[in-house]
């Protein structure tokens, strides 16, 4: 049986494969390709999406809220989302009750929206297109003291003996790569939502990198 927003498949001819309608999960927060994010699902628009994305190995859409909630509450502003996003693929779902799921998701590609519309239960699907992924560019030598702090700082995880399935990031690593880098930084620095969506939508992973070097030298002044 096929829920509302089921009614084309996949139909971009171009790159990677996006459902035609996308569904979209509107959050307080940016997912970036290849990044990690666990959500508690209660709300029936996401049980359902979440279960036939899950069936039919599908992905949904992240979005950045710019105005709303995540959850719907009555009086509250309409939910309003920024234009670029990113999509989620379940990796995990537990249901430790009825009407509840816990799951992981994982980034992959970039979107841009173009149509948008609400359906009935309160779901949001859009017609979208998929965005370039980074393309692979090595590290260069100046910015190598920003893949020496993420390695100090998996080390000191380590140390800690916190165990690799609660780390915010998973294996593989890729040291080399300004694209993976760069996200990763994006992910645990505590930026503003504008400036994480900023840095997400960047198509140039060498200047992403170099901005994210930036910011952490700041950081270390501060």
């Amino acid at each position: 049986m096929k829920s509302a927003w089921d009614d084309s498949g996949c139909n971009n001819p171009a790159g990677p494969l996006i459902p035609s309608p996308l569904p979209l999960f509107p959050l307080s927060t940016v997912l970036f390709p290849g990044g990690l994010l666990p959500l508690r699902i209660f709300e029936v628009r996401y049980l359902d999406m979440v279960g036939q994305c899950q069936r039919e190995g599908r992905p949904f859409g992240v979005v950045a809220l710019h105005q709303g909630s995540e959850v719907r509450r009555a009086g509250a502003p309409a939910e309003e989302f920024l234009q670029v996003g990113t999509l989620a693929h379940v990796r995990t779902v537990e249901r430790p009750q009825p009407g509840l799921m816990n799951i992981v998701c994982e980034g992959g590609t970039r979107f841009r929206i173009g149509a948008a519309r609400q359906l009935p239960h309160g779901l949001w699907t859009a017609d979208a297109q998929a965005l370039p992924d980074d393309a692979p560019v090595a590290v260069p030598d100046d910015l190598r003291e920003v893949a020496t702090g993420l390695e100090q700082l998996l080390d000191s995880w380590r140390a800690r003996a916190i165990p690799e399935e609660q780390w915010p990031l998973r294996a593989p690593w890729h040291w080399d790569d300004c694209g993976w880098l760069a996200n990763r930084w994006c992910e645990l620095l505590p930026l503003p939502l504008a400036v994480k969506q900023q840095l997400m939508e960047l198509d140039n992973p060498l200047v992403r990198l170099e901005l994210v070097g930036d910011l952490l030298a700041r950081h270390d002044k501060a």
